[in-house]
Parts: structure tokens; sequence; C-alpha cells
């Protein structure tokens, strides 16, 4: 029997390596004001402009645009209101969001793909009284005018210009009131709504200390200057917090990439050194590099160079971007780290990249925390964990099982107050001051966090054992190359996976995949064993942060 590569020793952890020192906030609009005192007239944006050259924006401009268009909502009696934002990822957009927390307003980021009905809702639910919108999303703007929204004002991003001027005309005239807004660190920053794959979703309510202090921790434990891509969606509070804020602290330029598609050409363009994203981005880096070592007939001496690599490190000997220079090439040359979170990550993918140098570390975050719980540091990287607990909040693991497994609660001055209009929910979701994520982990000697999946996608057999879907359909991903996407369910007591595949990597997919689960299986114990396997014709439905709904009707 193969023995399982244990990725989680692939581990560089320096010893009592101390917390970055970063600066200090109260607020949200503190960062954008220290950044511009300290380093004004450096680029900060690095904007894209179709048929023409980049547009470049300093720390100044942006926080100058800011108080200008906080001082045009406040002069139009926009005071301590809930304010919504669609649009695509733009320079427009966050001019839109920073305004509206540095004016003492609610910011209320909306999924730009979800129905018209579902922002309906959630616009009435959180009481929105004014909308900014970019063109793209008229015909949604529309159809919301036609409805009862009771949004009283309508800002189209295309004519934010001439709303800055107004406001910076207001300004120069003697008008303060952006200054003496009163921002405190315990108002409502902003109602996240979570995209659920069941019934309404929940408004997260996040105040500016909330998202603030954990910005700051965050920088504490991950240095990443130099400049990196904005792909995130900015209405996901990780989008907002590890692909804005923290660069801001870090003093890293922000290019705005118009596409994930064009994730890996706007590296090569900007020569990236760091980039924070979800897993699905990192993945189709690995893939293309796997895919271009193919099709060079390279495979063969890129896995003897990750072997060799994986010699060297362990005596101390770092010879990984001379080793690997064609891959780093192909990224621009200077990438050195990948930031994960939002979703599970290969631990073979991030190995295999670590191996290459270009460092893994992945986090945990939930929204109602703002969102980052824990995150691998660039000098204590364990693969496997999500990383160290933050210091603005701390997490312990309830009611652990023989193996230290339980659920993780979570209490820090990252954690939301509440789900906006909703007492019950809110009552549910803390257990004596603890947040209760929903999640089921451990700690490990080390203090490292390790996520072993979902309650609620636990699988209780009538024989009593406990099986976590998400921990097969991890081995099932990390064993058959060739598998895009799997779930794993109960099905009449017996655990079924349902896999879409890759035939453009295996084209004899469809035969092998049997003969392959077959094989995964005597690596198990006899209740994990997977007892049949289904094969879907299309990838999975998924939410709008790309999360597989589980909620499916399952193919029978």
């Amino acid at each position: 029997m193969k023995k399982t590569r244990n990725y989680c020793n692939h581990a560089r952890i320096k010893k009592n390596y101390p917390l970055y020192e970063t600066i200090k906030a109260d607020v949200v609009f503190d960062i954008i004001k220290y950044s511009a005192e300290h380093h004004g007239e450096k680029q900060v944006f690095q904007i894209p402009v179709p048929g023409k050259d980049d547009l470049f924006k300093t720390y100044n401009e942006f926080r100058s645009e800011i108080e200008g268009f906080g001082t045009f909502l406040l002069s139009k009696g926009l005071k301590k209101e809930k304010i919504a934002i669609i649009g695509e990822n733009s320079y427009e957009w966050l001019i839109a969001y920073f305004s509206i927390l540095g004016s003492g307003n609610t910011a209320v980021p909306l999924d730009r793909d979800l129905p018209v009905a579902d922002l309906l809702y959630n616009i009435t639910n959180s009481g929105c009284k004014a909308i900014v919108y970019s063109k793209v999303y008229k015909d949604v703007i529309e159809k919301l005018q036609s409805l009862d929204s009771g949004i009283d004002f309508y800002f189209s991003m295309a004519e934010q210009i001439d709303m800055i001027e107004e406001g910076k005309a207001l300004r120069a005239s003697g008008d303060k009131s952006f200054e003496i807004a009163d921002v405190k660190p315990d108002d409502l920053a902003a109602i996240v709504y979570t995209s659920g794959t069941t019934g309404k979703s929940k408004g997260v309510m996040l105040t500016q200390r909330n998202i603030a202090s954990n910005v700051i921790s965050a920088c504490k434990n991950i240095d990443g200057e130099g400049c990196g891509v904005l792909a995130l969606p900015l209405h996901h509070t990780f989008g907002m917090v590890a692909n804005v804020l923290a660069p801001f602290i870090l003093e890293a330029r922000i290019y705005m990439t118009t596409s994930l598609r064009n994730i890996q050409s706007d590296m090569v363009k900007i020569g990236a050194t760091a980039a924070f994203c979800v897993p699905l981005m990192a993945e189709l880096i690995y893939k293309k590099v796997w895919a271009t070592a193919r099709e060079k007939g390279k495979e063969e001496i890129l896995k003897k160079g990750i072997k060799i690599s994986n010699t060297l490190l362990k005596l101390g000997i770092d010879v990984r971007r001379k080793l690997f220079a064609e891959v780093h090439e192909a990224l621009g040359g200077n990438l050195e780290l990948f930031v994960c979170g939002g979703a599970p990550l290969g631990e073979k993918m991030a190995f295999e990249l670590t191996s290459m140098g270009i460092n893994i570390l992945n986090g945990y975050g939930i929204t109602e925390c703002s969102p980052i719980v824990s995150v691998n540091r660039n000098f204590a990287n364990k693969i496997g964990s999500v990383g160290q607990v933050l210091d603005c909040n701390e997490v312990k693991i309830n009611n652990p099982d023989n193996k230290g497994i339980g659920e993780i609660y979570v209490r820090g001055t990252n954690v939301m107050v509440g789900y906006y209009n909703d007492e019950e929910a809110t009552k549910e979701a803390f257990d004596d001051g603890w947040f209760k994520t929903g999640d089921l982990g451990y700690l490990d000697e080390d203090g490292f966090l390790f996520i072993t999946g979902r309650i609620k996608n636990l699988i209780i057999l009538s024989n009593g054992k406990n099986v976590s879907a998400e921990e097969l359909e991890g081995k099932i991903l990390e064993e058959i190359g060739y598998v895009e996407e799997v779930v794993v369910y109960d099905d009449d007591d017996k655990l079924a996976a349902e896999i879409f595949l890759d035939e453009n990597m295996e084209p004899e997919a469809k035969v092998k995949i049997k003969k392959d689960i077959k094989a995964l299986n005597l690596k198990l114990p006899s209740y994990k064993k997977i007892a049949k396997t289904k094969i879907r014709d299309e990838a999975f439905p998924k939410t709008t942060s790309m999360k597989i709904k589980r909620n499916y009707k399952k193919k029978k």
C-alpha cells in the first residue's frame, strides 16, 4: 500500500518569530489618513483603461477624493444612514465605500450577481436611503426604481467625478462636515449580506472597530510589500480587507485586474510580488504551470526539480527561485507568496507551489469575524493548516472529541455585533459571548488551526461513525488529479461521491475514475470508503462567492 504524503511536514517555522509592527487605528478611515500622511505622493492604485495608458492614483489623491465624495453625501442630508453600493470592482466603487464609512454612514455592499428580488430584500431589510451604482447595472437600478425600495437617492458612478468636485468646492468654501462627522469605533460601518444557499441571507453587522482591528492584526502576521492584483470581489469582506486595506498598511501598489482570466498576464505585466486570493485563483496558476510543463515535455524535469528542492530545503539550502526560474518568469519574475482564504486549499497544490518558491499562506475566516480569524505566516507556515490565530481574536474548540476536534468558537474585537433586524439568529449564533462558526477543527501543539469540515456537512452513519464530507473530497481531489469538482454525501447509509471530471487533462477520465476511486479506498478505513460514484456532465451550481451549493438536487 502506497503511503500517503504528509504535507503538514512541509513546514517552515521560524522560532521566536515576533509579530510585525504596524499602525494603530480605531476606525477605518484612519488607515486611509495614515497612508496619505506617510506615503502621500506614492502610487497606490494602477487602473487599466481600455485603449489608453494605465491610470495611477496616489494616496493623497485617493484621500482627497474620498473626502470630496463624503462631503457631497453629507450635503444631501445623508447622515448616519445606510447606503448601498452595486458594481463591478472599480476605483469608483472604492471611493464610494470609504466615503460612506468616513462620513459616518453605513455601507451595504451588494452582491452584483444576485437576482433583483434578493437585491431588493437586502436593500429593504437594511433600510437603505441611497445607492451608488455602476452603469453596468443600470437595468437593475431601473427595476429597483419601479419597485418600492425606499431609496431616495440614486448616484451613478459615471457621474461620481462631478459629485467629488462638488464636495471639494464645498470644502474649499469652509464645509467641515466630513471632518466633524464624529465617527466612533463602535459605529456600524457595514452590513454585509451572506450568500446563503437556503432561505434569506442574513445581514452581518460589522463596526468600524471590527474591520480596523482585523486588518491591523492580519498585517502583524504577514509581510507583503511590493505590488499585487485586486481580483477578489469588493462586496466580499475578504476582498476588501485582504485586497485593499492590508495593502494600504503594507504600502503595496494595487493593480485592479479586469477579469480573473487575466490574473496571470496581469501578474506578469506589473511584476506582482504577492496575491491575496481564493484557492480557485491559485489553482488556475498551478494548472497552468503543469500544463506548460507537459506542452514543453518538461513534466518529469519539474517533478525531479520538486524532489531536489525539498531535499535541499531540509538541509537549509534554498535555491527554488534559481531552480524554477522558468516558472517564476511566467508569473512576472517577482511573485513570492499567495495568501489564500475563503475555501479549502489543496495540500498537494500548496506543497508543490511552495516547493517551487511560491509560498502559499492559507488562512481561515468568516464574514461574521470581519473576516479573518487565522492565517499562516511568511516564516511560520504549516501546509494543511489555516495558520495561527490573529491577536485581535481568540479561538477555542468547543466540546472536542478524543481527537481534539470540535466546533470552532471565536471571540474578539473583530467579531460582529449581530445580524441586522434578526435577534433570534443573533442569539443562536453566540454561546456565552463566543461566536459559533459552524466549522469543525482543532488546534495543534504549536497553535496552528486545522479545519476538518462543516458541522452541517458531517455525515453520521448508522454504525455511529462520523465522516467529514470535506475530508474525503480533499483526498479525492488530491489523489485523482483529473477530478475537477466533487461532493461527498450520504446515500442510503453509504458514502457517495458525485464528480465533475476534467476530460481535457485526462481524456480517459470516465473509464479510469472507478478504478482510481477503488485504489483510493484501499488507503481509507472501512467506514470512509466511497461506495457509489456518480459522474456529472457539467460543473456544480455555485454561490456567488464560487462555493459549491451542496443543497442542489443530487443526481440519481
